[in-house]
Parts: C-alpha cells; structure tokens; sequence
C-alpha cells in the first residue's frame, strides 16, 4: 500500500484551493479570485487503490507584503514542506512569472525532496506557459490540468501515487480532511464573503462559527464575521442588511446542497483590530 504527504505549494491565486477540491472530490477549502484564501494547513485525504494521498494545502507564497499576517502565513508555508513525500508545484500561466515565483523557485531548489510541476488552467488562453515549461528540467514531469474544469485531475492522481512510497494510512478511508466541521463551514461563508464584495474589500477579514445546534429539522449555526477595519464592517452589511442577507442566502444554499439538509443561518458582523495578531 502506497501512503504519502503532497504538498501544494505556489503564489497566490494560481488555484492550490480548488485543485485540492477537485482532487478530493469534496470542496474542503475556499476559492476566491483573492489572494491569500486559504490561511490554514487543511489537509485533503484521497483513497485508492493504490492507498492514500494526503494533499496539503498551504496559503499562496505572497512575498511582497510586510504585514503582520502574512508573515504569519509564510511561516505556516514553511511548516507544510517539512517531512513531505512529494511537493506539487502549481502554476498559472494566464500570469507571468514574477518576483514571487522566482523566490518560491530558489525555496524549492533548496528542497532535496521528489517534486513535480503543475501547470493548471489550461482551459484559457495562456500567453505564458513556455515561460514555466522552461522550468520543468528541476521537475521529475510537468502535468497540466485545469482544477476548475477537473481536466486530468485523475492522471495528476495517477502520477502522484506513483511518486509515493509503500506506508500504512494516515487517516481512516472514510475521513477525507483534518478540518472540523465548524471550520468547514466558515470556509463556505467567506468564500462568500469576498464572492459577493469583490475589490471592495481586502482579504484581512475572518469567519468564526461560534456555535452549531441541531433542531429537529435544521441545523442552526451562529457565525461571526471579523473584520479588522471599522468601516468594512457597514460594507459587510450593507443597506439595511441586504449585504449580510445576500451573504448568508448564498452560504445557505451551497451547504444544504452539500450536506444534504436545511440550514439556518444566524451571521454578524463585528470589528477586531487585532485578530490578526491573535492568528
């Protein structure tokens, strides 16, 4: 039996998120066309024939900005490329590469570990993909998928495990994350959160479901949005609430599809200029 760490590591925004889902088959972390979605080690379990594959997603490498969470975010990085089997580079060729992908690149030569490239969104036009295919001579192949598509995400699968060595299971067949179910779905209203705000506003914010009750024909879940900044938090509202409803109908309809039952959801709004810190 084959068992293994995978570890998805690139910049910000070249779709590590939706990768993991596509290749889980669940969404287990949130995509966004913002940078710096993901913000914890959620780990995405696979089970074949083969054995298992544990994919861990990491924030997007932002090297760029100096703030107190992003640090924060490059350390967790750091943490999730130590003791892996196989690391997964993936890249966006709709972008050029650059400042960001040339220190990722230096970190990864660095990483005496077995390691492929990924060159996801093949389904758009993409100007600069000989630029990272120049790259694949430090790789042992390039794959190409588009994760939003689920293009070869089962090939991609199929080349992992054969990278992988022979172990025992990390977790038992029927988990497929590490996550709890409270982060789970705090995932799916920030996804929404920035979904429905688009450039309005910055990424600094956080969802924390504070509670989970389970009537007879619902679950109700108590959820509070954190914002750094005072004057985002009128944005999350919006007029008369229609923000937070919007927010809240949106989350509601994709977790009664996913899980399979109603859900009622209780969302405010609160400002905490230092949660960051607290991260």
């Amino acid at each position: 039996m084959k068992s293994g760490l995978v570890t998805l590591i690139g910049r910000s925004n070249v779709g590590k998120s939706t990768l993991l889902n596509s290749l889980i088959g669940k969404k287990l972390a949130a995509t966004s066309l913002r940078p710096q979605t993901t913000r914890h080690l959620i780990h995405g379990v696979l089970n074949q024939k083969e054995g298992q594959a544990v994919f861990i997603d990491t924030p997007g490498v932002f090297y760029l900005a100096k703030d107190v969470l992003t640090k924060k975010l490059l350390k967790t990085v750091d943490e999730a490329l130590s003791g892996v089997d196989l690391l997964a580079y993936v890249v966006d060729p709709t972008r050029s590469p650059g400042e960001e992908e040339k220190k990722i690149q230096l970190l990864l030569s660095k990483i005496k570990i077995p390691k492929i490239l990924v060159i996801n969104k093949i389904d758009l036009l993409l100007p600069y993909k000989k630029e990272y295919e120049i790259l694949g001579e430090d790789f042992l192949e390039i794959i190409e998928v588009s994760a939003l598509r689920g293009k070869h995400i089962k090939k991609l699968a199929e080349r992992i495990f054969s990278y992988l060595p022979e172990g025992e299971l990390y977790y038992p067949k029927g988990q497929l994350t590490n996550i709890d179910e409270k982060f789970w779905i705090s995932e799916i209203i920030r996804e929404r959160v920035f979904q429905y705000l688009g450039e309005e506003l910055p990424y600094r914010i956080m969802v924390e479901v504070e509670d989970i009750i389970d009537e007879k024909n619902f679950l109700r879940i108590h959820a509070n949005i954190i914002t750094s900044e005072p004057h985002h938090k009128g944005m999350i509202i919006g007029s008369r609430g229609s923000m937070l409803k919007k927010i809240g109908v949106g989350a509601r309809e994709e977790l009664e599809l996913m899980v399979g039952r109603k859900f009622f959801l209780e969302l405010y709004v609160t400002v905490d200029e230092n949660w960051q810190i607290r991260f």
